[in-house]
């Protein structure tokens, strides 16, 4: 019964324990995000096949930036070069290239 408790005891704190989150540095991200550039940063510009406008990045949230880079990571989202871009990034990676991204100026 003792050990019992020490067990509930343990759990509790891991479940306590704060979840250790990468925090994003935008000047690592400026670097990281050279690329993503390439696309994103240009004033309106529309992709070659399939034509369709690609969206402008800066001033995003970076909660956003990271959900949809770890979607085009793992497949959730679909588009190939998307995938082929974030499928390499780390965590850190994705954390930094948001960083820089949120402070980026936005598009109109």
């Amino acid at each position: 019964m003792k050990s019992a408790r020490w067990g509930l005891v343990a759990l509790a704190a891991l479940l306590a324990a704060p979840t250790a989150i990468a925090q994003g540095n935008a000047e690592a991200g400026r670097v990281k995000a050279n690329t993503c550039m390439g696309c994103h940063g240009i004033p309106k510009y529309n992709n070659a096949y399939p034509t369709y406008r690609v969206p402008k990045l800066g001033g995003q949230p970076t909660a956003y930036i990271e959900a949809a880079l770890k979607a085009y990571s793992n497949g959730e989202r679909p588009h190939s070069t998307m995938h082929a871009q974030a499928a390499s990034l780390t965590e850190q990676d994705i954390a930094d290239i948001a960083a820089f991204l949120a402070t980026a100026p936005a598009h109109k």
